[in-house]
């Protein structure tokens, strides 16, 4: 089976070939994926090399946190694929997003304010988790309409942070 992968509007085609291996753009990679104790935490063993990764269902797709930066990730197979696009479907730039927390944390610093206009990747909240810092960026251009958060605050994963329209 093919699925088409779409990481901050870069696609990449993964098609599992059988039980650790896949082919991911056409290269082939030995892989070991498993989830840590039921948690939202992922160990990725990819070539030998080692990842950890927080993976979190969002309301536009998958929230994954690795190595201190947020992506926003679609997975889909070909045959979603093809049936999005005959209907039309794509990525919704309108309306209102609501930012959440991937895991909780403490909030360290908010650089931006109700009625900021913001672009996409720019910097909305900085939340501190297991001893690291952890940029949340803006999925796409808007303005901050309601902040729910300050520094010091504590999260819990799934908190909405803020919303931008």
């Amino acid at each position: 089976m093919k699925y088409i992968t779409t990481i901050d509007e870069r696609e990449f085609t993964i098609e599992i070939l059988e039980e650790g291996r896949l082919l991911l753009d056409g290269e082939e990679y030995a892989v070991d994926f498993e989830s840590v104790d039921g948690q939202p935490v992922f160990s990725l063993l990819l070539n030998g090399r080692s990842y950890e990764a927080y993976v979190y269902q969002g309301d536009e797709g998958l929230q994954v946190l690795l190595h201190g930066a947020l992506y926003l990730a679609t997975v889909e197979d070909e045959r979603e694929k093809r049936l999005r696009a005959a209907a039309g479907g794509g990525v919704v730039e309108k309306g209102e997003f609501h930012l959440k927390a991937p895991m909780p944390g403490l909030v360290v610093a908010v650089p931006v304010s109700e009625g900021s206009q913001v672009a996409k990747g720019d910097v909305l909240v900085v939340l501190e988790s297991m001893k690291m810092q952890n940029e949340l960026k803006a999925p796409r251009e808007g303005t901050v309409a309601r902040l729910r958060v300050r520094p010091g605050d504590s999260v819990e994963q799934k908190q909405t942070l803020l919303s931008v329209v």
